[in-house]
């Protein structure tokens, strides 16, 4: 009798899983590469600010968390105002690379270690396909339009705050977890 019913079973799994599929595809927000549309995200409600030796510089920031949101960022965008950003944020401390294929519009790549330090200014030229990569592991990634770093005084070791920004330690600075 069980004998029986493993080919249904084996059917309606199957029907499952296509139909989860479709599901996770008509409701995940699918990101701007596919369609050459320009993805975008909410500003988010906290500033973000740079504490630089000139004074704080606030911006506006859009959080690119997910790995389809990280993927798309700001391709395909003509423009932003001045005071407008795109922060990324990764789950871990990390070697990160980027690039700049399908974004018309120069950036500044500012690389943030975990302790919410830049640690690189890097600039993206736009349409390049070359690697953007700071060299060291950082934890996130924030995104101005070119000239933005130094015109606000944004230089490495400047401090950037914001609440998607938690000072974590490096894992060899971690606690061992042993008690002593």
């Amino acid at each position: 009798m069980i004998a029986k019913l493993w080919p249904v079973a084996g059917k309606v799994l199957a029907a499952c899983a296509v139909m989860l599929a479709a599901l996770i595809f008509l409701y995940v927000p699918q990101t701007s590469s596919a369609d050459g549309q320009a993805m975008m995200l909410p500003v988010d409600e906290a500033p973000l600010v740079a504490s630089t030796p000139n004074g704080e510089r606030v911006f506006s920031v859009e959080i690119a968390d997910e790995t389809a949101e990280r993927a798309a960022g700001l391709m395909f965008r003509e423009t932003m105002p001045d005071d407008r950003g795109m922060l990324f944020v990764f789950e871990e401390t990390r070697p990160i690379g980027f690039w700049m294929k399908n974004t018309p519009m120069p950036l500044d790549l500012i690389f943030i270690g975990p302790d919410g330090r830049v640690k690189a200014i890097m600039p993206g030229e736009p349409y390049s396909e070359a690697a953007i990569s700071p060299g060291q592991p950082v934890r996130y990634v924030l995104e101005l339009k070119a000239g933005t770093a130094a015109k606000q005084g944004i230089s490495d070791g400047v401090l950037v705050k914001h609440p998607r920004i938690v000072e974590s330690p490096l894992p060899s600075e971690a606690p061992s977890g042993n008690g002593n």
